[in-house]
């Protein structure tokens, strides 16, 4: 059986009026693990290699007419590079807007695969590189096409809601793609014109969504090795020895680290959020690569992550996406000198299908001011 952090039994989320979808199988979850354990990690540079590779990137940049698109949970050194070139350093929401916008015929996004196959859907017409097509998501894996499709072919009366956490394929197959930032806001909408949901993958997130709308929603179960890790009893241990600390927490953290939490959202709420904040010590239950952006705009904060050791604990993330962290300066530039084998190619017909439901999210959150 899989670990007991990795599993939501479908009594406890009838508990909170919601319905789920069946376990994932265990040798997928057990799958999943082992890829995160086993995700290559880039070497070690030294400051000489670092410089000269930067200055390398630069001019590539130039050269391609590309422009970097970057996830907060990456290395700060990319994050450097690319709001020193002119890039977007964001969430997932804002860089598939961003891509969308720029006129760069080369978008390089530096993240995992499926906000590399989001910047595609959305810009056949550019190439769309990245670092390492092996930068996996867990809740992607954890939502295989096959199995959602069936699972939705059962419920036909159902709007189907899926994160952007996904493959190209699952996105085709749903209504709507929405991201943390604007999921609670997208499925209000939808439970206020009567609409009964399906809502993948995170179970966390769909849980959270529930809560805050009271939508009837089938909730698939998958999950998010750094988020799904953080354990309650050690994060108690740790409020402890620091009381005059906030908790801020993103969405797919387990409901028992989300109800201590003071403000809960997506990676660019809880930026603004340890920016308003009084307190000067927060703990973040989220990948800790989001650091450099917070202290950017926190300068004053002390940030602590949230434990993933401890009592039963396994560490398979240790608060960092073991796929996030493939990306480096070395295969950055080493994609722009040679893309073969790094660029996206997604199934023209997918990509129709699937740029529908993005669209629809983007006109939404357009609507609300939020890109």
């Amino acid at each position: 059986m899989p670990d007991a952090a990795l599993r939501t039994s479908s009594c406890e989320l009838e508990q909170v009026t919601m319905g789920s979808a069946n376990d994932i199988p265990v040798e997928l979850v057990e799958e999943i693990r082992g890829k995160a354990l086993h995700a290559p990690r880039p070497r070690d540079l030294t400051p000489e290699q670092r410089d000269a590779l930067i200055d390398r990137i630069r001019g590539l940049l130039e050269a391609n007419n590309a422009v970097l698109i970057t996830h907060y949970y990456v290395d700060e050194q990319l994050q450097i590079l690319t709001d020193a070139t002119g890039g977007y350093v964001g969430d997932s929401l804002g860089m598939a807007d961003y891509g969308n916008k720029h006129a760069a015929t080369t978008l390089v996004v530096i993240g995992v695969r499926f906000m590399g196959e989001t910047a595609k859907i959305l810009n056949p017409e550019k190439r769309v590189l990245m670092p390492d097509l092996g930068a996996e998501c867990s809740l992607d894996l954890s939502c295989p096409i096959d199995a959602f499709s069936a699972f939705c072919d059962q419920h036909p009366d159902r709007t189907v809601v899926v994160y952007t956490n996904t493959s190209a394929e699952v996105k085709a197959r749903a209504d709507w793609v929405v991201t943390s930032s604007n999921a609670v806001d997208i499925v209000a909408h939808l439970h206020a014109r009567g609409e009964k949901i399906i809502f993948a993958p995170d179970r966390h997130l769909g849980r959270y969504v529930q809560q805050k709308t009271g939508a009837d929603i089938l909730n698939w179960q998958g999950f998010c090795v750094v988020h799904d890790e953080f354990k309650a009893s050690e994060l108690k241990r740790l409020m402890a020895e620091h009381p005059e600390a906030e908790l801020i927490a993103h969405p797919e953290s387990p409901a028992e680290v989300l109800d201590m939490a003071d403000a809960i959202g997506s990676t660019t709420q809880l930026i603004k959020a340890a920016q308003a904040s009084t307190a000067k010590t927060l703990i973040v239950a989220t990948d800790m690569g989001i650091f450099h952006k917070m202290h950017e705009a926190a300068p004053d904060k002390q940030l602590i992550a949230v434990p993933t050791g401890g009592e039963s604990a396994t560490c398979v993330s240790c608060a960092h996406c073991p796929w996030m962290a493939m990306n480096s300066l070395e295969n950055l530039a080493a994609v722009l000198e040679n893309g073969s084998g790094h660029e996206i190619h997604i199934d023209e017909t997918v990509r129709r299908r699937a740029l529908v439901p993005i669209e629809r999210m983007l006109e939404f959150s357009r609507a609300q001011g939020k890109v």
